[in-house]
């Protein structure tokens, strides 16, 4: 047979394997502890007696483990190899040929049957195969040394030589002249981020390297066989000395530097200097009506700024020295200001804006000189030129209250003014009928009046200043603002009575009665609002920006504070909380509108076509919220399971604030459903409007029932009947000349591709592909709205009988919208304002620090589902 003669042979050589492997395992594993020292040769440290004594020892070892193995080993016989091959298969059909009939010989029916057998056991033997070896030996080596030996043998592979272990027959001298005989290193400032150089791998020419660079050279072998000759450091060396086996310098200039000698080589060292930075001012300083300023302005830096400031002096030439600047100032100190940096990205090129509120300093509204400093890692430092400017501060419009901080000024100016301050206060007093709202305001100005006097002869002291100085101040903020500081700061009290009951855990008659407290705080708070927003009356700083504000009926905040006292009276305190910091806002930022809510004349079809492509941003803005909360269901159903179990209770018709909504539906679904501006818009009468550079509450349908998240439509559906009112809308475009016409077109027809990518993906249920398409759709609907603006303004120019046709409506949005990134839309219809604060009255870029680390959080951890994780590294790598 043939045919077995293969699988034979071959599981007979696996048996072989067996009993090496099994025999001489502790052979290699020594022999693998023995070469891995020499191959990193650490036998060139040891010394003669030493090197022989653990070499000696080492043999034994292998000898013995070799002998241990000899005595063990045994050739594997043929006929073992067969039985185990014959053992693998069925019935051991090698065996039964081999065999004799033992029953029946003689007899034909008998000895046919057996023929039979053994021609099926012949056919069964062609099925054999060889048998693989075992070659595991754990039952001999319960602890893994042989792995541990292994180890050492590849680490010594991976960072060590084989030719290292032939040096341990050769003598010392020998070993270091097969070496290197120098090594050298350059190591950049580390503020360059520019690696290490190793000298041995670079050729002999130009070499480029950093100002400042540190050089390592380190000689070996014979002491003065080999010596470093450089000219980059600028010191001579004194040739007396015995020269050193490791030398180390900088490199400040250009120059040679060479290892003389055998194997010697040299380089011509250019050192690149380290450029002084560059600031200077990019633009005009701005400000608004409260007084903030910001200032552009450009850094550079061949490897990046690391601070700045700004510095802000009195500019005396250019000041108007009347009244009471004519006398000689005490003198102003020098105004520091740290220049923001950028939190993440490059700052070898950046462009920031310096932003304060300087309205109470001593230079605001005078001219001054403003003059930047920047410095970069290596200690250089640059300035701006002297930029003159004015330092802008608050504007006061009441005539009585710019009186009062013109005092201020010249108080600040010089306390030689005291007198004279006194006289002019006392003059512009004399007859208060009609100059002061109430006589709250009257008795401050007499009581600043009466502690002015007593400075007249004796001379005002610095806290004494310091004290009138601030007394004005406050006593014009009530003369610009009326009885409204008043109003707002009992309103403040109110809420921060009740906040303090809802931490201790009030009765129900103590928070009745806050309630009844707060109520009356805002109604008089809305009421002085109310006067102030009059159009009727001067003398306020309330820009007109209703065509960015979001109504609010005084129902709807009675309806909240209602919900408020409910959930405090239920024990649910951190709901409460929550809806009270939401209202806290929305007073925050209350301003009053008047009007009949049915806008300013009929709308044209420019001005519908902004409308609808408006409700048709806020519904793909909210379609991409539902596929987002989507995907994060389908990635942790547990989380969403927990959050559904804490949301059980909630009434119908309410909804949990989350995000940064303001708006909150309120009370029972009949009330909120029967109000008539429930559209952004006040049916009649006057109306509690929320400033939009506040976060004001999101739009009505926003998450509500008008959405579509509920209409028991599914999401592909849903994002197919926008994309048809789309194609509508663009049919009922009005027609436009001009670039601007051409892009809108353009935006709208990318928003209607992207919206069906979107389709095709939610139809086969990638939402994250979906997503990432709603936002282009996104994107180009608000391009196509800003070109669309522009465009319909352009048109209205060249035609100016049409603006007069709706009584000089203009092109702008009737309810507030927002952007995903919470962004206010512009006052030009459909213009989303990317150049908007996201903040107001809080520090812009510790925000945006914040919210970026958030994001970096969020990323990193492990616990959150992948497509979570990847979708915030998509937005981190894009903002």
């Amino acid at each position: 047979m043939r045919h077995l003669a293969f699988p034979i042979a071959v599981t007979r050589l696996g048996m072989v394997a067996e009993g090496v492997t099994r025999a001489f395992w502790p052979f290699w594993s020594v022999l693998f502890v023995l070469i891995a020292p020499l191959m990193f040769g650490w036998h060139d440290l040891l010394t003669r007696p030493w090197l022989w004594g653990l070499g000696t020892v080492g043999v034994a070892f292998l000898i013995v483990a070799f002998i241990w193995g000899l005595r063990r080993f045994k050739m594997p016989a043929r006929e073992a190899a067969v039985a185990r091959v014959d053992a693998a298969l069925p019935g051991r059909p090698i065996a039964a040929i081999a065999d004799t009939q033992a029953i029946g010989a003689g007899d034909p029916e008998s000895e046919a049957v057996w023929k039979a057998h053994v021609a099926r056991m012949e056919d069964r033997t062609k099925q054999a195969t060889f048998v693989e070896p075992d070659l595991r030996i754990s039952d001999r080596d319960p602890y893994g040394l042989r792995f541990i030996a292994l180890l050492f043998f590849v680490v010594a592979l991976l960072f060590g030589s084989v030719l290292r272990v032939g040096t341990l027959v050769e003598p010392t001298g020998q070993t270091l002249a097969t070496g290197p005989v120098w090594e050298g290193w350059v190591e950049p400032p580390a503020y360059t981020g520019k690696p290490s150089i190793y000298l041995n791998d670079i050729p002999e020419g130009v070499l480029r390297v950093p100002e400042g660079s540190q050089i390592t050279i380190r000689l070996y072998g014979e002491v003065g066989a080999l010596t470093v000759a450089e000219t980059v450091s600028g010191t001579v060396a004194n040739p007396d000395e015995e020269p050193e086996t490791q030398q180390q310098f900088v490199a400040v200039q250009d120059g040679t530097l060479a290892v003389e000698g055998d194997n010697g080589i040299v380089w011509n060292l250019l050192v690149v200097a380290d450029q002084p930075p560059l600031v200077e001012l990019t633009g005009p300083i701005e400000s608004d009506a409260m007084g903030e300023m910001s200032q552009p302005f450009l850094g550079m830096d061949d490897y990046g700024v690391v601070s700045g400031t700004a510095t802000i002096a009195l500019d005396l030439d250019a000041v108007d020295r009347r009244h009471g600047l004519a006398v000689d100032p005490d003198g102003f100190e020098t105004l520091v200001l740290d220049l923001p940096m950028p939190f993440t990205g490059d700052r070898t090129d950046f462009e920031e804006f310096l932003v304060d509120d300087l309205s109470e300093h001593p230079l605001a509204n005078l001219p001054v000189t403003m003059t930047l400093e920047v410095t970069d890692a290596a200690g250089q430092t640059a300035q701006s030129p002297s930029e003159p400017l004015i330092l802008p501060g608050r504007r006061f419009f009441q005539p009585f209250a710019k009186s009062i901080i013109e005092q201020r000024r010249d108080l600040m100016w010089s306390r030689d003014n005291v007198s004279r301050i006194t006289d002019v206060m006392k003059a512009i007093s004399h007859r208060p009928e009609g100059l002061f709202s109430n006589e709250t305001t009257y008795l401050r100005m007499r009581a600043i009046i009466r502690q002015l006097d007593g400075f007249v002869d004796d001379g005002i002291t610095e806290e004494g200043q310091t004290e009138v100085v601030t007394a004005l101040w406050d006593l014009a903020i009530q003369l610009e603002d009326g009885t409204l500081a008043d109003a707002r700061e009992r309103l403040a009290r109110a809420q921060e009575r009740l906040a303090e009951a809802m931490r201790d855990g009030a009765s129900d008659e103590e928070i009745a009665e806050l309630m009844q407290e707060l109520r009356e705080a805002t109604d008089q708070y809305m009421q002085l609002l109310a006067e102030e927003m009059d159009p009727n009356e001067d003398g306020t700083d309330q820009a007109d920006n209703s065509e960015n504000t979001q109504e609010l009926s005084g129902d709807e905040l009675q309806a909240m504070m209602d919900r408020i006292q409910e959930l405090m009276e239920e024990g649910r305190m951190a709901e409460a909380a929550e809806l009270m910091e939401q209202l806290n806002q929305m007073l925050e930022n209350m301003r009053i509108t008047q009007g009949d809510g049915s806008g300013n004349g009929p709308r044209t079809p420019g001005q519908q076509a902004m409308e609808d492509l408006e409700d048709t941003l806020r519904e793909q803005e909210e379609l991409s919220d539902d596929a987002f909360r989507e995907l994060q269901e389908r990635s942790n159903p547990e989380r969403q399971q927990a959050e559904n179990g804490q949301q059980q209770g909630q009434q119908p018709g309410q909804q949990q604030p989350q995000g940064g909504e303001q708006g909150q539906q309120q009370g029972q679904q009949g009330q909120s459903q029967n109000q008539p501006g429930q559209d952004g818009q006040q049916g009649s009468g006057q109306g509690v409007g929320e400033d939009s550079q506040g976060g004001g509450q999101d739009d009505q349908g926003s998450g509500g029932e008008g959405s579509g998240a509920e209409d028991g439509r599914s999401l592909a559906e849903r994002q197919q009947a926008l994309r048809d009112e789309l194609e509508r809308q663009r049919g009922a475009l009005p027609s436009l000349d001009g670039e601007a016409g051409e892009i809108a077109e353009n935006s709208l027809n990318r928003a209607e591709r992207a919206m069906e990518g979107a389709e095709e993906a939610l139809g086969q249920g990638n939402l994250a592909e979906a997503i990432d398409r709603q936002a282009e759709a996104l994107d180009a609907l608000r391009n196509g709205m800003r070109s669309l603006s522009r465009a319909l303004a352009e048109n209205q120019s060249e035609e100016p009988g049409q603006g007069e046709q709706d009584g000089g409506a203009t092109q702008r949005a009737e309810q507030s919208q927002r952007d995903p990134l919470g962004r206010e839309m512009g006052s030009e219809g459909g213009q989303f304002g990317t150049d908007e604060g996201m903040l107001q009255g809080g520090d812009v870029y510790r925000r945006a620090e914040e919210l970026l680390d958030e994001l970096r959080r969020r990323s990193a951890d492990q616990e959150r589902p992948e497509i979570e994780r990847d979708y915030l590294r998509r937005l981190l790598d894009r903002f």
